[in-house]
């Protein structure tokens, strides 16, 4: 559970919100669609920052992700963004390699920057497609010279990345410390083929500290863990996923690890931001219905806990009798036995969860030591008409634990992929 009391919430513009960045978007037509959906955007910083990034896992990688990773091999510190929607830039051959080197060019000149400060670049959508560049190099141009730090801006940029989204994502918070407001905001996309590790997705994070890169890493990827890697919608993985978080140092407010106040503000406050965009994501999905939470208690080990949540939360029966507002619990069953870890049916419990606000309203068993409980079946009946509810799962073998949020497939997805 986070602890909101750390830091306050607050209706966000996008990365905007944090002092010192600055945002364009511009439509160039990537999609050949002829209209003014907005399509490239730049995110820039008035200082150098300090950068923490978790790249996608998949062993087919687009070329922006590789010249991103380059890019932080060699240089400390970024100044800016640079991320196109409605093409991956992915298997184009050394032909991607080259078009993301020069959007990197394009924006670094345009920007002047010196040659110790980079920018990372991010492409998604569309794979195998080579990226239009005269249309982006005049999109670059223009949008490099319309930076500003309006909330306008803010959100723009925040729609610009989109693909199939059905709305920008975005998440604001900030605190005091000292007499300082610390502030971070973060933005996504994401709406399908969202699969750990990590999921279709980009997410940019901002704040107004600053912290060494060595720590800034360590606290993303452990936030992205419980985060960006406990969502799932389809179970396909991308080419192209990346989270980058910046910090500018705006604050003169310095995160060190033996300042534990501060330090747990800031772990509490990005932990909240990546898993507020995860949800944002799950509750986006491709024509999705319904959002559940597969909590797995009990497991000999986090890992088998895992196993059995992401067995359940990506099997296609599972998922077809939420869409139908089934109780279809022996479904939910049949996937934990497959999923490949040792239980023991005489030992299983397994509940329907109603929520309210941020907690649990209600807990209704269908099994206890193994055998069902028919006479709940009118409670749990009930709850799977929810737009949201949970599954709460305990195998009652060790003291692994996992949780995941996934969503039900409609035929609305099927239609909507069958020749996206």
């Amino acid at each position: 559970m986070l602890n909101n009391a750390l830091f306050e919430i607050y209706p966000s513009s996008g990365l905007t919100d944090v002092p010192g960045f600055k945002c364009a978007a511009t439509a160039c037509d990537i999609r050949f669609q002829n209209n003014q959906r907005l399509d490239l955007a730049v995110v820039y910083s008035e200082l150098p920052c300090n950068v923490g990034a978790v790249f996608t896992q998949s062993k087919i990688v687009a070329a922006p992700v590789m010249l991103s990773k380059e890019i932080l091999q060699q240089k400390e510190f970024v100044r800016a963004i640079v991320v196109n929607s409605g093409n991956a830039n992915a298997c184009n051959g050394d032909r991607g390699g080259r078009d993301a080197r020069k959007m990197v060019e394009i924006s670094h000149q345009e920007l002047s920057l010196d040659e110790k400060e980079s920018v990372l670049v991010c492409s998604t959508g569309r794979i195998g497609r080579p990226l239009p560049m005269e249309k982006i190099k005049r999109g670059l141009i223009s949008t490099c010279q319309q930076l500003k730090n309006t909330q306008e801006a803010g959100k723009e940029a925040a729609m610009a990345i989109l693909t199939s989204d059905t709305r920008e994502k975005m998440v604001s918070v900030r605190f005091n410390y000292r007499g300082s407001i610390i502030f971070m905001s973060g933005i996504a996309k994401g709406a399908g083929m969202i699969q750990p590790n990590m999921a279709t997705m980009l997410a940019f994070i901002a704040t107004n500290v600053r912290i060494e890169n060595s720590l800034f890493q360590n606290l993303l990827e452990k936030s992205v863990e419980k985060s960006f890697n406990a969502i799932s919608v389809d179970g396909d993985t991308s080419t192209n996923d990346s989270v980058i978080a910046l910090s500018n140092g705006q604050s003169n407010v310095v995160v060190l690890p033996e300042d534990d106040l501060l330090l747990e503000k800031f772990r509490s406050a990005l932990d909240y931001i990546t898993t507020k965009l995860a949800e944002e994501i799950v509750s986006d999905g491709e024509r999705i219905s319904k959002v559940v939470s597969i909590t797995v208690e009990g497991g000999e080990s986090d890992h088998d806990a895992e196993k059995v949540a992401r067995s359940i939360g990506n099997s296609l029966l599972v998922k077809t009798s939420w869409h139908g507002n089934d109780p279809n619990w022996g479904r939910i069953l049949a996937a934990t036995g497959y999923a490949g870890v040792d239980i023991q049916e005489s030992k299983i419990d397994l509940f329907y969860e109603s929520f309210k606000g941020l907690g649990i309203e209600k807990a209704v068993p269908v099994m206890e030591s193994g055998k069902a409980l028919p006479k709940n079946q009118g409670g749990w009946s009930r709850i799977v008409k929810e737009p949201r509810f949970g599954i709460l799962l305990k195998l009652n073998a060790g003291l692994g634990k996992f949780q995941l949020l996934a969503n039900d497939l409609t035929e609305g997805y099927v239609s909507f992929n069958k020749n996206e």
